[in-house]
């Protein structure tokens, strides 16, 4: 993850990326990686994090996109109906019935309450929502929409719109950070 020189969350990028900046003297390297890199004559250590060290004025931008990435990271990966795993995205007012594809209409949900739901609204079934679908805000959420999490960025992301309630982070891993179930079995099989 690269940070601003103001501690803004900017991007995430590839690893060779951030040692190429760091290598250049354009970012310094705040959060190890773990194991180091080896060059011929030097050794350095993989950045896990870095942060700029000139300030890069960053453009006015519009909402966070809306793709199925981002849904499953609000919603922290389950069912907003069962709190099951989640597998897919629904409209919570289909579209064939006029809902819009909007941040505050999709919602991620199991299989089966996709497949039970089809296209009749809650108010036909009598379900209720564990959380009311919302867009999501702040320089945060564009680094967590892309799919990549790292429990050591929490830290550089908690003042930027991340709801640490709403993230795949539970706070008690021997580091300070746990991993829930469905990102944890994502993360052992990486």
């Amino acid at each position: 993850m690269v940070l601003n020189a103001s501690y803004e969350p900017l991007c995430v990028v590839p690893q060779r990326r951030a040692v190429v900046l760091v290598l250049n003297l354009k970012a310094i390297t705040l959060e190890e990686a773990g194991s180091p890199l080896h060059a011929a004559s030097f050794e350095l250590p993989a950045p896990a994090v870095v942060k700029l060290t000139r300030y890069v004025r960053v453009p006015v931008r519009r909402g966070v996109p809306l793709t199925r990435r981002a849904v499953f990271a609000r919603d922290a990966g389950r069912c907003v109906y069962c709190d099951a795993p989640a597998t897919s995205i629904d409209h919570v007012i289909p579209r064939s019935r006029g809902g819009r594809h909007a941040w505050d209409n999709v919602v991620s949900s199991c299989r089966r309450c996709n497949h039970v739901k089809a296209d009749r609204p809650l108010i036909e079934l009598g379900w209720r929502m564990k959380r009311q679908p919302v867009q999501p805000s702040g320089s945060a959420w564009r680094i967590l929409s892309s799919g990549r999490t790292d429990p050591r960025w929490m830290p550089y992301l908690r003042g930027y719109g991340a709801d640490v309630e709403l993230l795949p982070f539970e706070p008690h891993w021997p580091d300070g950070i746990v991993v829930s179930e469905g990102a944890r079995s994502q993360r052992l099989a990486a």
